[in-house]
């Protein structure tokens, strides 16, 4: 069968490759924000890394397409042009393709400059995986909010052998403050990563693009609805320039979901009729006493340290952690926007100072009256659960935890291929994609999935029923327009179904 075209990208084309199989740890299971509950016997949910036999057998059966461009690049192109050059990538969500960091299609051989914006797990993480992706790059600027967070990560990332001699950030390459996201994008790098607390993310994206840097996303990617806002404009801007903008919505990087939804997609159940999600865990960073604030304190600085416990910040459990949920609903749906919400909510355990809820329930309706369910919880001493499972007019399918997803209808089917280590492939196909001049865009359908997300969360916080239009056109500012350390921010009380106005 030939290769499918992709707007004006043909992979017919392509070359096949080796595959790059990563094998995960028990510390690249730690992202900042979605925690691996280790209480009481619970170990890392990854699935075991498979035997050395089993790497044999899968590298030598299993090929795949890497997508590049037939222009390579000339003998005078500039290493800006270089930067700037980029057509289409929209290959990624069609298959379980797993590109390898080792092999670079284009043949410009410029190093590449990384800089890192939050310096947390996550954002620690992204720069190692980023580090990985490809033969030639390096980590010149970091830049946080607080010293001891970068200097943290910093020492962790210099003491990995294999990413040592790719670490050159020198002490003036080491930014730290509210503005330190825009010293790292004006120092001269190429690809920046984004992984801050995601209240910030919809300005650093902003500022990114405008000053023409490749991407790297956490997500959510915003924590209100003007926040979507500004990101769906700069992921317009982003594809304008032929920019590639990589999201942290890691599931669409994983070779078995790609494999079940594109059957899911090809009609293996029938139409959908339903999908039932469950985001059931522990508490994820509790907020300390007002006790344990020093006395010098400033309101900001309080809240920053403990982001997860405010929606400007965090956007709530639903929106920070149980969105990777959300998002594979709106991928089941091929992302076509729901009609409308409806949801429960509340606070079940005292959180001090913090105004989140530790569960929601939410009901989405999509035309043809096909609903979608999504359980979320983070309260401890709970069972949990984090599974998905997709009800169709002549089948069912299921996604249960992190284990091979499987179907029943027409054929029944398992997963049983090689396993992705996800994290790492989206910087993989990030940087295939600059090496290929060809721009890989996420930015839709992320800021949709986080759009989905946050009208859940209005419908549980208000007790109204939302439709997509109010979750859009929203005008309900969380982020404030400006940050100094000195100024005054009082918490907003915790929402109160029936009592708070959805705006």
């Amino acid at each position: 069968m030939p290769a499918p075209a992709y707007e004006g990208f043909d992979l017919g084309h392509a070359f096949q490759s080796f595959i790059s199989l990563q094998v995960c740890s028990q510390k690249q299971c730690r992202r900042e924000g979605e925690a691996v509950v280790a209480a009481k016997g619970v170990a890392c949910s990854r699935p075991p890394p498979p035997r050395r036999a089993e790497l044999d057998a899968v590298a030598k059966q299993f090929t795949m397409r890497r997508m590049i461009t037939n222009n390579s690049s000339s003998p005078s192109q500039t290493r800006r042009d270089f930067i700037k050059t980029s057509a289409t990538f929209s290959a990624a969500l069609a298959a379980p393709a797993i590109l390898s960091g080792n092999l670079m299609a284009a043949a410009n051989s410029d190093t590449l400059r990384i800089g890192l914006v939050g310096c947390g797990g996550r954002g620690s993480g992204a720069a190692a995986q980023a580090l990985k992706a490809d033969k030639n790059v390096i980590l010149t600027a970091m830049g946080d909010a607080f010293p001891e967070a970068l200097q943290s990560s910093l020492k962790s990332l210099q003491g990995e052998k294999e990413l040592a001699d790719k670490v050159k950030v020198a002490p003036d390459h080491c930014f730290v403050g509210l503005d330190a996201y825009q010293k790292v994008i004006a120092s001269g790098v190429d690809v920046v990563l984004l992984a801050s607390p995601p209240g910030f993310r919809p300005v650093h994206l902003k500022a990114a693009v405008e000053a023409g840097k490749h991407i790297f996303c956490e997500k959510p990617v915003a924590t209100d609805s003007p926040g979507v806002r500004s990101v769906l404009a700069s992921a317009k801007l982003a594809k304008e320039k032929s920019l590639s903008l990589v999201t942290g919505f890691c599931w669409r990087y994983e070779g078995a979901r790609r494999e079940f939804y594109k059957r899911i997609h090809d009609g293996a159940i029938g139409d959908l009729r339903a999908v039932y999600a469950t985001y059931y865990t522990g508490q994820v960073k509790p907020m300390p006493p007002a006790s344990a604030r020093a006395k010098d304190m400033g309101d900001l600085e309080w809240q920053l340290r403990n982001w997860y416990n405010f929606t400007w910040l965090s956007g709530d459990g639903l929106v920070e952690q149980a969105v990777h949920s959300v998002d594979k609903i709106a991928w089941a749906m091929k992302d076509v926007a729901p009609l409308k919400a409806v949801a429960v909510g509340g606070r079940q355990t005292p959180n001090h100072e913090g105004n989140i809820f530790d569960h929601m329930f939410v009901t989405y309706e999509y035309p043809d009256d096909v609903r979608a369910f999504l359980g979320q919880r983070q309260i401890s001493n709970c069972a949990n659960e984090n599974s998905d499972y997709l009800m169709g007019a002549a089948g069912f399918g299921k996604i249960p935890g992190w284990q091979a997803p499987i179907i029943r209808g027409k054929e029944n089917w398992k997963y049983r291929g090689p396993n992705t280590d996800m994290y790492q492939q989206e910087h993989n196909e990030l940087f295939a994609s600059i090496r290929a001049g060809a721009a890989h865009n996420d930015g839709e359908w992320m800021a949709r999935s986080t759009l989905l997300a946050l009208m859940g969360r209005m419908a549980a916080y208000t007790g109204q029923e939302v439709t997509w239009e109010d979750a859009l056109n929203s005008k309900d500012r969380l982020v404030p327009e400006t940050l100094d350390w000195n100024m005054k921010l009082p918490v907003a009380p915790m929402a109160i179904p029936g009592f708070t106005k959805l705006n």
